[in-house]
């Protein structure tokens, strides 16, 4: 388990390579953490370091956002803040998502963790004050 606390959105560049070189072969990653506390900020940067091309924003109202990287495969985001239940997610078809072999990136994991079993990276963020954030996977 790594822990990283960072001063400055700045910061996240390291904190997102971290995540990448610590878990090279993961491919489905669940972030937890308050509203506000970083969780789309942190996925847009490992994105950009993913090489995605074009908007990233949170997929809130959609659930579910697909970006795209350099060669073409694709990169899912889901929002699960608004869903009412699991069941929810698998009427979008989220296990086939997850099993597609292609990053998934899962804001408000607590939502669907029964869904998931062990098969994830749980990166958890603290709000420590106004800009300091500790990140713990």
């Amino acid at each position: 388990m790594k822990e990283i606390i960072i001063d400055q959105e700045s910061d996240l560049e390291l904190v997102a390579k971290e995540i990448l070189e610590t878990y090279p072969k993961e491919r489905v990653f669940g972030f937890f953490g308050e509203m506000g506390a970083g969780k789309t900020t942190i996925i847009k940067e490992i994105c950009r370091q993913l090489g995605v091309v074009g908007d990233m924003t949170s997929p809130t109202f959609a659930i579910i956002n697909e970006y795209y990287r350099k060669g073409g495969e694709p990169i899912y985001h889901f929002d699960f803040y608004r869903i009412d239940s699991p069941d929810d997610a698998l009427r979008i078809g989220f296990p086939d998502y997850l099993f597609s072999g292609c990053f998934c990136f899962i804001e408000w994991t607590e939502n669907v963790v029964s869904l998931l079993g062990d098969d994830f990276i749980p990166v958890k963020i603290e709000h420590l004050d106004n800009n300091s954030r500790k990140f713990i996977f």
